[in-house]
């Protein structure tokens, strides 16, 4: 077996899977504007959550390129390794949603197991010197009132969703054991700020409330989250790729925790600011409904993130009130970018969901 530790070079060649999504085009970008010796190869499906115009912008930057392709497809990611020298992968790619991965669970399967595995298949034969493996905080289940999850709590996922990430994290971590795959895995707590695809909480909220539209919030809007801006997981996760250990999971978290329905407040009184209308305008929008995912539906999630911070130095830098408004401002002065993600499918899915409750 070749050694754990592979040392990675100055110059990198990365191939990054969901590249044209909300996380993967955030780091992309982050990266190119931070490092000039990246090589970068981003493959993406253009599910509809995968939109291009999400890197617009860098388009032009020669150090990046697109291809179309699908991760579970085992003859495509063989033939890519085969063809470029890629001495770092990131894999973005996945299906995210709970409430999607309660309708149908097939495509969780195929590609955050299935694509996870192949994409494993390729560094074991190719040699790549890392493998980051970018999994959530849900695999680890639901917390109560207290405490937090570390990075070797027990993993209890709760839905499809969750359970796929923590079948590929498994894998992946087998991977590194008995092949030497030299992997790291990121666990990260929610994410938000600007191109998140408008099916999770922030931007939904933002979205509706900006057209007159009812917030739905599930319950009572009691279930606990902890909030991460995006900007600060990607500078985590470049830094877990240059600094951290092989065979490692960081959780990636912040401080900032707290119930559902105060962050839909919070979002009416960032807008009230924003628009100059009565932050009473939009509170009265605010729509409790049924929760279709019952026990699925964790109560809170936390995390230890003391590792990466003892580590590498890392910690959030961005507090949420200033992250909120940051990106309560990118979503008013983007409304193209929501027009053209909002497709016919993406209707059919929120009728779906939202629309009989």
């Amino acid at each position: 077996m070749e050694k754990h530790n592979r040392e990675l070079p100055e110059d990198l060649s990365l191939l990054i899977t969901g590249g044209a999504g909300f996380i993967g085009s955030n780091f992309i970008r982050y990266l190119l504007n931070n490092h000039s010796n990246v090589q970068i190869t981003n493959l993406d499906k253009l599910t509809y959550a995968g939109n291009l115009e999400n890197l617009s912008d860098i388009e032009n930057d020669k150090r990046h390129s697109f291809i179309k392709g699908d991760i579970s497809n085992a003859m495509l990611i063989d033939k890519l390794f085969n063809e470029k020298d890629f001495n770092v992968i990131v894999n973005f790619a996945a299906e995210t949603h709970v409430d999607r991965s309660m309708l149908d669970t097939s495509p969780f399967i195929e590609t955050n197991i299935k694509g996870t595995l192949a994409l494993l298949e390729a560094s074991r034969e190719y040699n790549v010197k890392r493998f980051i493996q970018i999994s959530t905080d849900e695999v680890y289940g639901s917390l109560d009132n207290e405490g937090k999850f570390s990075e070797e709590s027990t993993l209890h996922p709760n839905n499809p969703y969750s359970a796929s990430k923590a079948s590929a994290d498994l894998i992946c971590l087998s991977y590194y054991k008995g092949y030497g795959v030299p992997l790291i895995i990121t666990r990260s707590s929610n994410n938000y700020g600007p191109y998140q695809f408008p099916e999770k909480l922030i931007p939904l909220m933002i979205k509706n409330a900006l057209e007159g539209r009812k917030l739905p919030v599930y319950g009572e809007g009691k279930n606990i989250r902890t909030w991460l801006y995006v900007l600060d997981n990607c500078r985590a996760i470049d830094m877990v790729m240059r600094e951290g250990k092989v065979g490692e999971i960081y959780n990636i978290g912040s401080d900032y925790e707290t119930e559902n329905i105060e962050v839909v407040r919070l979002i009416c009184k960032s807008l009230a600011e924003e628009t100059h209308k009565n932050k009473e305008y939009y509170e009265a929008l605010i729509t409790f409904i049924d929760d279709p995912r019952g026990a699925a539906h964790d109560f809170r999630y936390a995390l230890d993130y003391e590792k990466i911070k003892n580590t590498t130095g890392w910690k959030p830098t961005t507090d949420f009130t200033t992250g909120l408004k940051e990106t309560i401002k990118w979503y008013i002065n983007n409304r193209e970018w929501i027009n053209s993600v909002i497709t016919g499918e993406y209707q059919e899915y929120y009728s779906k969901v939202y629309g009989k409750r």
